[in-house]
């Protein structure tokens, strides 16, 4: 499982000879992070740290308002459709898991009393069973309490097939059985390394099974509660209009102490992310705005004198182009974008491989990102043991015109590419946001350079990012050539963050367009290093498989990375937020306050 040295090293931090913070340097030193270095620790029999808690109040309320704008409102709240962050965000405000990842990558007890371990009892040495206890005297905020019963529930839930539920991934390969009111096993079909997927973070918040058991399945869009969550949070929901305002107000009986700090919460979307940046740095009107994806240079003038700041977080976050490899034009039982079909143009290898020369990334760091971006030719950008040294990215108009004119794309008349009576056209499709429309701008005059026409669209977010299974401009339905946007990578580990493009995967109509894998990319390899990963105990042999998708992924030119991006918040100066850089940004709301 381990190499010699690693295994004594690990025994040293069991027995005292060796603590936990030399352990995590020497793993550091050797190209790890500090969370996979906690991993292997887990996975040794070492008992998961915690960081210190830094929140200082002493009772709870007290706090008064708390205001968050998201430029991009929840349209939903049931984080188990929540196909875009904003939605699992906006769940998050009353929804919990069993766990959370803290700013270091240490995982936090939320529901949870404790966080399993060998020591504990709640971790088998052949990773193939964890043991979650739960906190007693938990209640919903119907007063119903919270037992091992719900969690179960949530299982099947988002394991049925009907439910098209998006966390049904999270859930596969494994069973969930019910000790007793306050315990739950998980049993892997295989032996599973990071078994601190399920129920934990954004994936893993847990709705009530009395409020929900009617709607599993079939009628699982017909719940009343997707819109009106009755969860455990530390605030009760008053009020929801989707994709505008999100009200909630203190729960009197949360099961943590001394919080929450803040009597009301309010999540207010719309607008845009100078706006948010704005009312939160320059004006104060509001205390805190999400995803800061705005030009570095207008941050900077407007932290000069203002009552907020940017805050910074490091993560594996990454903004990127997606190629479609199904036609978006044709329609086959009522279905565009199916994967029955091959895209006319994009099926060209030579063209895809064209268009990764075609971004130049220096230019898009340069004007748009600064402080907020880091130049990447992977897809997959942390934790750093993770990260593919093989791949190198280049911008070149002159290589990608000679890669295409040996493919047969010849450049007609009217200065486009033609091949087989098929012009070399692509529609570009990406949300609206500043930086956004510049990085199309910079890609689509390379484009023309090179004999490619580029037709820009851009959707509002609130529609480009909806989960509303009618929208015909979502992501996921991808009714385009090629779109662009940022996934967040919400844990420090790459499992959930690549298994979204397994074959099985793929989003389609039968699965309500629920299905990750939107570029609809079918890899018989990725398929087979994925579920090699997903069993690997060796952590030196995962990476390895984790780096070979990375680059299968860029050999195949099925998305063109163009921006590494740091998480980007606007704060107020007296709040103090918990964010980490591997979970959401209200996956640990329950620990914010204000220090005046």
């Amino acid at each position: 499982m381990f190499d010699k040295n690693l295994r004594g090293m690990i025994d040293d931090v069991k027995d005292g000879r060796m603590d936990r913070r030399a352990f995590v340097k020497r793993m550091i030193a050797v190209g790890l992070t500090a969370p996979m270095a906690n991993q292997i620790l887990a996975i040794g029999g070492v008992a998961m740290a915690q960081s210190p808690n830094p929140y200082k109040p002493t009772k709870r309320g007290g706090g008064g308002p708390l205001k968050l704008l998201w430029w991009q409102g929840p349209t939903l709240l049931n984080p188990h459709f929540a196909t875009g962050t904003k939605d699992q965000d906006g769940s998050r405000l009353f929804y919990e898991p069993l766990a959370s990842w803290d700013v270091d990558g240490h995982l936090n007890p939320i529901l949870a009393a404790e966080i399993p371990s060998i020591q504990n009892g709640g971790l088998s040495k052949d990773a193939k069973t964890v043991v979650w206890k739960l906190k007693p005297g938990v209640k919903w905020h119907d007063g119903k309490p919270f037992t091992a019963d719900d969690v179960v529930f949530n299982w099947e839930y988002a394991t049925d097939p009907a439910t098209a539920a998006v966390s049904s991934g999270t859930y596969s390969g494994m069973t969930v059985e019910k000790v007793d009111d306050l315990t739950v096993r998980i049993k892997f079909k295989d032996p599973t390394p990071f078994w601190a997927n399920a129920f934990v973070g954004a994936y893993g918040c847990i709705i009530p099974k009395h409020l929900f058991a009617e709607y599993k399945g079939s009628k699982s869009r017909e719940a009343p509660n997707n819109l009106k969550p009755v969860g455990t949070g530390p605030y009760k929901f008053v009020e929801f209009k989707p994709g505008d305002l999100v009200r909630g107000e203190i729960n009197p009986d949360y099961h943590m102490p001394n919080r929450p700090y803040f009597d009301t919460i309010e999540m207010k979307g719309g607008g845009d992310a100078v706006s948010a940046a704005r009312a939160v740095i320059q004006t104060g009107e509001y205390d805190f705005a999400w995803n800061i994806q705005v030009e570095d240079e207008v941050l900077l003038r407007l932290e000069k004198g203002g009552k907020g700041k940017t805050l910074y977080a490091v993560g594996g976050d990454i903004e990127f182009i997606a190629i479609n490899f199904t036609d978006p034009n044709t329609e086959v039982d009522g279905e565009r974008s199916s994967i029955k079909t091959k895209h006319p143009i994009l099926s060209d290898p030579a063209v895809r491989k064209a268009l990764a020369l075609l971004v130049d990334r220096d230019s898009v760091k340069k004007v748009i990102y600064g402080r907020a971006g880091r130049t990447t030719a992977n897809y997959l950008n942390g934790p750093e043991e993770f990260v593919s040294k093989n791949t190198r990215w280049e911008f070149s108009v002159e290589k990608a015109s000679a890669l295409l004119e040996q493919a047969g794309w010849k450049v007609g008349s009217d200065g486009i590419r033609e091949k087989d009576g098929k012009k070399l056209k692509l529609l570009y499709q990406t949300s609206i946001n500043g930086p956004r429309q510049k990085t199309q701008a910079i890609v689509k005059q390379a484009c023309q350079k090179a004999g490619i026409d580029v037709e820009l669209k851009s959707v509002v977010a609130s529609v480009f990012f909806s989960s509303d299974v009618a929208n015909p401009d979502t992501y996921s339905k991808f009714y385009a050539d090629i779109e662009m946007f940022q996934i967040p990578m919400t844990q420090p580990d790459p499992g959930l963050h690549m298994r979204r493009y397994l074959s099985r995967n793929v989003a389609t109509k039968e699965n309500k367009w629920q299905g990750q894998n939107f570029p609809r990319w079918v890899n018989k390899d990725f398929d087979a290093a994925i579920e090699a990963a997903d069993t690997e105990t060796d952590p030196i042999k995962r990476a390895e498989l984790y780096i070979k998708c990375n680059d299968l992924m860029w050999q195949d030119t099925v998305v063109i990375p163009v921006m590494h991006r740091l998480a980007v918040e606007a704060c107020s100066n007296t709040v103090r937020p918990a964010l980490s850089g591997w979970a959401n940004q209200t996956d640990n709301l329950q620990d914010w306050y204000r220090e005046t």
